[in-house]
């Protein structure tokens, strides 16, 4: 594990750019956290704890501007909401673990590399109203690979929300923003039960510290008209980042 002074400024560079489109930026968490050979057991539970501290500000400026609409959205936490909580309690091998999660971030990094910018300038003056059934078939793989591997589902769920037309940028990345929020503290009760809810996050400091660099990206991402300044090279960069971490991990599986 590095100092938290190589480790913070990444995280902090994470928060901005994703919260500016509405997104925790787990994937990118969860990369950083194999990337640093923190203990698998911990990674989750970090990745959620830090989606929760950046999609609350974001949450707030979008419940302040009307962006978000919960009836539209219930269908769709209905189902992943409980779905989080059972992932996040299931036991798994590191193996295992790894598998899923180097799947996750190489569909995360391509979906980051080709289609990060889905949910923005997407407003034609037609939407689609999304059909509570379809919302509740897609709650449950998100809702639950959300509290297996520590991802909030968003960078999911906004460009099937996008495919769907199910609104415009402003309310899709509202949207994903609430579906992070309650899946990744879903997800998270899951965890923290786990194996009789013994495990514990060390160092503590680590912990708090890397809370506070995402808090403060987190603020500026969501508040500060983010979406105006030229982050394109920052999130090919970051797309490339989730790539390697996800190539490393089969590379490590099959070695």
């Amino acid at each position: 594990m590095e100092p938290v002074i190589y480790i913070a400024p990444l995280f902090f560079l994470a928060a901005l750019i994703y919260s500016s489109v509405g997104f925790g930026g787990g994937s990118t968490y969860l990369a950083l956290l194999v990337l640093f050979s923190f203990p698998y057991e911990q990674i989750p539970k970090i990745a959620l704890i830090l989606n929760l501290v950046v999609v609350s500000g974001g949450l707030i400026h979008y419940s302040r501007h009307q962006h978000l609409s919960f009836k539209r959205t219930l269908p769709l936490i209905v189902t992943s909401v409980p779905l989080a909580y059972l992932g996040g309690t299931i036991p798994v091998s590191e193996n295992v673990f790894l598998g899923l999660l180097g799947f996750a971030l190489a569909v995360a990094g391509l979906r980051l590399l080709f289609f990060f910018n889905a949910t923005r300038d997407t407003d034609d003056g037609r939407t689609d109203r999304l059909a509570p059934t379809a919302g509740l078939i897609i709650g449950v793989p998100l809702g639950f690979v959300s509290g297996l591997t520590g991802l909030g589902g968003g960078i999911f769920l906004a460009p099937l929300l996008y495919l769907l037309r199910w609104g415009n940028g402003r309310a899709i990345a509202a949207t994903s923003c609430f579906f992070i929020f309650v899946n990744s503290l879903s997800g998270l009760i899951g965890q923290f039960s786990k194996n009789g809810g013994a495990q514990f996050i060390e160092p503590p400091e680590l912990i708090v510290s890397l809370m506070l660099a995402v808090f403060l990206g987190g603020q500026i991402g969501s508040h500060l008209s983010v979406g105006k300044l030229p982050l394109t090279t920052l999130q090919r960069t970051t797309a490339v980042l989730i790539l390697m971490v996800a190539g490393r991990i089969f590379w490590g599986m099959t070695s």
